[in-house]
């Protein structure tokens, strides 16, 4: 049997009600999202559980997120269900370290609210964009953005889709230059900021200042950071390495790639939506993907893992 790694979604994975079946089945779940009330300035499960437009502002979502997502791996753990390796999507890596030990559920929770907060004050609203690229390959979307001051690459998804960030005018000139140079098409996200470029580089530097406050204790298990997409497991390296994430490149598909290459075979999307487990597919068609975002996903799950367990 190969290894199993824990993968989370990024930012925009969000829904109303996410979570809630495990905050009404499970105490282990209800705690984790009650601690984050507790914790924090605002309550994470009217956002997460009521219809309220903060769920899709920055400088909320990232707490609520990463709560739900930590609250449906402890039910996990709690049936005996652990990974080998852990990654998430620039967000999701938050929820990965926690998962892989190295820092506890509340400070993640803590670190990813301030994180959120720096990340939309960065760059004033309107000025930043982002746009998901279709149908075009990375060589030629990195030769089509060497001749654009101002838009970079901020995520490798999946084959086929890449996603662009900057400046409004430079992204906007950036996805006219792709359709002419054969895109399928170049589609706007609805973003609050340029994230993973370099205007975001402030925001990084406030983490870092607040990061030397918060206590990260040695790994259990590896996780792989989008930065470089290697197998972190010395705890030291982790401050240094999420200051960067937030203005560099997501290597999602490099990440996956060496996952697959340490010998994982079954990735678990812990948390709402399907959007990891598309990407992976689309990476290796090969390997075993699987979604829990809901109780009856886990129920499936929990099953197959007595037979095959």
């Amino acid at each position: 049997m190969g290894k199993i790694a824990f993968v989370y979604p990024g930012q925009g994975a969000q829904k109303f009600e996410m979570g809630k079946d495990f905050y009404d089945t499970f105490p282990t779940a209800k705690r984790i999202f009650d601690k984050a009330d507790e914790i924090l300035d605002i309550s994470v499960t009217d956002l997460c559980f009521k219809e309220d437009e903060r769920l899709h502002q920055t400088a909320y979502t990232q707490a609520a997120l990463v709560t739900t997502c930590l609250a449906i791996t402890e039910v996990l753990k709690e049936k005996g269900i652990y990974p080998d390796m852990t990654a998430g999507l620039s967000l999701g890596e938050y929820a990965a370290i926690a998962t892989a030990g190295g820092i506890s559920i509340e400070n993640a929770i803590k670190t990813v609210r301030e994180r959120g907060i720096y990340m939309e004050e960065a760059v004033p609203g309107g000025q930043g964009a982002m746009a998901a690229v279709l149908g075009m390959a990375v060589a030629q979307i990195e030769k089509v953005l060497s001749t654009i001051e101002g838009a970079y690459i901020a995520n490798y998804n999946c084959p086929g889709q890449i996603v662009i960030t900057g400046m409004k005018e430079s992204v906007d000139k950036a996805c006219e230059a792709l359709k002419e140079a054969g895109c399928k098409r170049c589609l706007p996200l609805k973003v609050s900021g340029p994230f993973h470029s370099p205007y975001l580089r402030g925001a990084g530097e406030k983490l870092g200042v607040f990061m030397e406050e918060v206590e990260f204790i040695p790994l259990q298990i590896p996780y792989v950071t989008n930065v470089t997409a290697e197998p972190v497991e010395n705890i030291q390296e982790t401050r240094e390495l999420l200051v960067r994430q937030v203005s560099s490149s997501v290597r999602w598909i490099q990440s996956v790639e060496r996952m697959i290459a340490e010998g994982v075979d079954t990735f678990v999307e812990i948390g709402p939506g399907k959007t990891l487990a598309g990407f992976i597919k689309k990476i290796n068609p090969d390997v075993k993907v699987i979604n829990i975002s809901q109780v009856a996903d886990l129920d499936t799950f929990t099953e197959d893992w007595d037979v095959a367990g």
